[in-house]
């Protein structure tokens, strides 16, 4: 069974990542969508919140999990008997980035990752833009999944 992982904070979800998710669980068997656990990071929700969004918004990909992790990711795919990392770029200073993890991660533990590049219409989202939006009131529907839009408006509106 081909199993991949794709890993990130989802803090919160946009349709760039659920691009990602969807393309990527018609080229392996299982994906786990992992959401990162980190303590230095000040997120707007919990990560019990993004797991519960994420399973919402992934429910009719009968081969995707979600779950979390806290540590070195090249881990909790040998824990997990994951052979793949999917990652998605939407420009060339991703590229940068993920390919430097993409090298630590196979010499490391031999995963492999797999570096899609995210569709046109999504490749100017990312979670921080949506926060920023959201925030200051900006329509953001066409970039989150209806429940992620609505637990945005309720936390934001409790802020």
């Amino acid at each position: 069974m081909k199993r991949a992982v794709c890993p990130g904070s989802f803090d919160p979800i946009t349709f760039g990542h659920l691009d990602i998710i969807k393309r990527a669980s018609a080229q392996f068997d299982h994906v786990v969508v992992a959401v990162l656990e980190n303590r230095t990071k000040s997120s707007l929700f919990t990560v019990a919140e993004r797991i519960e969004m994420i399973g919402q918004t992934t429910a009719n990909l009968t081969n995707v999990s979600v779950d979390s992790w806290s540590g070195l990711l090249a881990e909790y795919c040998k824990t997990n008997s994951i052979t793949s990392i999917v990652k998605g770029l939407r420009a060339v200073t991703d590229f940068d980035y993920e390919l430097q993890m993409a090298q630590l991660n196979l010499q490391a533990s031999g995963v492999e990752t797999m570096l899609m590049a995210t569709a046109p219409a999504h490749s100017f989202l990312s979670s921080s833009l949506v926060k920023e939006l959201a925030h200051y009131g900006g329509d953001v529907s066409s970039m989150v999944p209806p429940n992620v839009d609505t637990a945005l408006k309720l936390r934001v509106a409790g802020k």
